[in-house]
């Protein structure tokens, strides 16, 4: 396999990836709970594949005879990256978000009167 097949292999796997962090934020948004156990899976199973590829990038020796096309599948394949870093750090946000309000106690608070607040920074000023 040469470097480049062995990039564009894992380029194709980040792409799924991106994929399937777009279907988790959008049932994150949707329904607003944590997602099914069938995605985390496929989850698990993409970041499995993601660790062949990464060895096969690792494996495969470096030519120098495709160079510009080695480097615009480089650069790609970390625009497709950062974009699922980012995505990933918002499905994070949205899991803490729906993990934490799962636990709450279905009562809501009473709302703190306005005239109280005044007479507590009246006391403190």
């Amino acid at each position: 396999m040469t470097p480049l097949q062995a990039l564009q292999l894992h380029q194709k796997l980040c792409d799924e990836i991106h994929e399937l962090a777009l279907e988790e934020n959008r049932f994150l948004q949707q329904h607003q709970r944590l997602p099914e156990p069938e995605l985390i899976e496929r989850k698990r199973a993409l970041l499995a594949r993601l660790d062949d590829t990464l060895a096969a990038l690792r494996g495969v020796p470096h030519d120098d005879s495709n160079q510009s096309a080695m480097r615009q599948a480089l650069d790609k394949t970390r625009s497709r990256i950062l974009q699922i870093l980012q995505l990933d750090k918002e499905n994070e946000q949205l899991l803490l978000r729906y993990s934490l309000g799962a636990h709450r106690p279905t009562g809501s608070s009473a709302a703190v009167p306005p005239s109280i607040l005044q007479k507590i920074y009246q006391r403190h000023n």
